[in-house]
């Protein structure tokens, strides 16, 4: 079922740019879905039942060549695009989802975050660990009461003490959070300038004063690790502050859209997963003698989902091309704002459309929990609250739409 590659960049007769893969991201969308079936498939089952993280998983993604797939290689890193790093996150999405947002947090919210934005010294120290998959990463935004709104709501501050800030507040629903080393971690140290006063720091999970105070349960993507972190007087070096002291909401905002770029190729993945389990199903089994197949209602229902997930890889693809060349600092407004919010919401919104499709084809099999279609269906409502809720990506769109009225 693997399809697409390199995106082509030139332009057709009408001015439109074609987003067709070509062959050097098709062979890593084919690589990956190889190592994907092959290794994170089989872990899948006992991952969602017990919400169990695999220990040697990032070792042997990065041994694979998949972990710091954006950064230069210098630092550990493979030294592709945004694209490539995309189709990877899609070929693990169609075999082990849950692995496939943990990866995404890894390798680009946290590791491309901290090199997009990080000086030499702290690139020297913490990228390589990363690449490697001896450390992993997580991104600490998220607080108990400031979901939507994660900058003007932040309660978590940071204060100068010597040569230390010391942070103090908690962060919620932390992907990694339970198994992650090395954290960018967001905080208030001047909070009377509301968003205006957010740094960005690296942490590390051994620093005194940090700790993780409940790892929770979930519906879907169960085995990708989630958790309630607490920082009671967690000292963090000086030298770990990213950028510039109240700076940090530039930070944010160009990470949200590579975010939103990312996460629409995980939809697309578990997408494509349940469109082949659907169509298989529709093959062998079979209802008053005849495969279920042969029924149009089921023919139909097949259709749309085809549909749905051309369109998706479409827009999905068009997003990442888009994304790629983002500047540091860039993003968190105009068109690229607009277009990361839309592809990411089409993206979930038509997840949803192709699995409550898939669920109905399997029928009284789709229920079960144990089933794969199921794992998958109970992944589709994070899709359309993570990296901004789908009543805030319309709003963004919007507002990007009006914005000179």
């Amino acid at each position: 079922m693997a399809q697409g590659g390199n995106l082509s960049h030139g332009t057709n007769d009408n001015g439109a740019m074609p987003f067709e893969l070509g062959a050097d991201h098709r062979a890593i969308l084919d690589h990956a879905d190889r190592f994907a079936r092959n290794e994170l498939y089989p872990l899948a089952e006992r991952m969602d039942a017990e919400e169990w993280w695999p220990e040697d998983t990032f070792p042997k993604i990065a041994e694979a060549g998949f972990c710091g797939i954006t950064i230069p290689e210098e630092y550990g890193g493979v030294g592709l695009d945004l694209i490539a790093a995309g189709v990877v996150a899609q070929a693990f999405a169609r075999w082990n989802h849950a692995v496939a947002l943990s990866y995404v947090v890894h390798d680009n919210i946290c590791l491309n975050n901290i090199y997009r934005n990080a000086n030499n010294d702290q690139r020297q120290r913490y990228v390589p660990d990363l690449c490697a998959g001896r450390k992993v990463g997580a991104l600490g935004l998220t607080e108990p009461g400031a979901g939507s709104d994660a900058l003007g709501s932040m309660r978590t501050t940071a204060r100068r003490d010597g040569s230390h800030y010391i942070l103090n507040g908690s962060k919620l629903f932390i992907t990694n959070g339970t198994i992650a080393d090395t954290l960018l971690v967001y905080a208030k140290t001047a909070p009377d300038r509301g968003a205006h006063g957010i740094s960005a720091f690296i942490v590390e999970s051994s620093f005194p004063g940090f700790k993780v105070a409940q790892k929770l349960t979930k519906m879907g993507f169960r085995g990708s690790q989630t958790a309630e972190l607490v920082f009671d007087d967690c000292r963090v070096p000086a030298e770990n502050l990213i950028g510039t002291e109240n700076e940090g909401v530039a930070v944010v905002m160009s990470g949200l859209d590579i975010e939103r770029a990312m996460i629409a190729p995980v939809s697309l993945g578990i997408a494509e997963r349940a469109l082949e389990l659907s169509i298989e199903y529709a093959q062998t089994r079979k209802q008053f003698n005849k495969p279920i197949g042969s029924f149009q209602m089921v023919q139909s229902m097949l259709a749309d989902m085809y549909v749905a997930v051309e369109t998706m890889r479409a827009f999905t693809y068009h997003s990442l091309a888009a994304t790629a060349p983002l500047e540091i600092g860039g993003g968190g407004r105009g068109d690229i704002h607009k277009l990361t919010a839309a592809a990411v919401m089409y993206a979930a919104n038509s997840c949803h459309a192709v699995l409550d499709n898939a669920v109905q084809v399997h029928g009284g099999t789709g229920y079960i929990w144990e089933s794969e279609i199921n794992r998958l269906f109970r992944s589709i409502k994070l899709l359309e609250i993570g990296a901004g809720t789908t009543e805030v990506r319309k709003s963004i769109i919007a507002r990007e739409l009006l914005r000179d009225m």
